[in-house]
C-alpha cells in the first residue's frame, strides 16, 4: 500500500495495513488513522510514534510486553510474527549454536526477571555479538531507563517495518 492509499482508505484497511508495524498492538494504527492525511512517510512515522508517546504507562508496558524474547521458545517453535521471524533471522538468531542459545536463554531470563518485560533491540541494526553485549550493558540500567530504551528500540523496529511496507 502506498501513502496515498493509506490516506484515503477506510479505517479498517488502514489498521489492517499498519496494525502489525507495532508488535500485536493495532491500537497504535487505530489512533494514528484519526490523524490523517499524512504529507509524507515521515509524518506517518511521527504520528504513530506520537500515539506511543502519549499512551498511558500501562499501554506502553503492554506494547513492550507484546514483543517476543530474542531467539526464545516462540522463535524455536516458529510462532513469531512474519516480521519478527525475518528480523531475528537477519541477525542470525535463527541459527545459533548450542552455547549461543544457552546464553540468549539465560540473558532473556535474567532480563525479564530484573525488569518484568522482554529485552527488545532492533536486531536489524546489530550483529549477534552486539546484541549480546547490549544485553549485558542494559542489565545494569534502572527500570525507568530500560522502559525508555525498549520504547526507543520499538520505534526503530517500527520505522524499518514502515519502510518495508510503504517505501519499498
Amino acid at each position: 500500500m502506498n501513502l496515498s492509499d493509506l490516506n484515503t482508505c477506510d479505517p479498517a484497511a488502514f489498521v489492517t495495513a499498519l496494525g502489525g508495524v507495532w508488535e500485536h498492538s493495532p491500537w497504535i494504527a487505530e489512533r494514528a488513522c484519526a490523524m490523517r492525511p499524512f504529507c509524507d512517510v515521515a509524518a506517518l512515522r511521527g504520528a504513530m510514534w506520537q500515539c506511543v508517546v502519549s499512551a498511558s504507562d500501562e499501554e506502553k508496558l503492554s506494547l513492550i510486553s507484546a514483543h517476543p524474547a530474542l531467539a526464545g521458545k516462540l522463535a524455536r517453535a516458529r510462532l513469531l510474527t512474519a516480521e519478527s521471524t525475518s528480523e531475528q533471522a537477519s541477525a542470525g538468531l535463527d541459527a545459533l549454536t548450542a552455547d549461543e542459545r544457552e546464553a540468549f536463554d539465560a540473558l532473556n531470563t535474567e532480563y525479564r526477571g530484573r525488569f518484568g518485560f522482554p529485552f527488545i533491540i532492533c536486531v536489524r541494526d546489530f550483529t549477534k555479538q552486539e546484541i549480546l553485549a547490549a544485553f549485558h550493558e542494559r542489565l545494569t540500567h534502572s527500570r525507568d531507563v530500560e522502559v525508555s530504551a525498549a520504547l526507543e528500540q520499538i520505534r526503530r523496529i517500527a520505522n524499518w517495518r514502515i519502510k518495508d511496507l510503504i517505501e519499498a
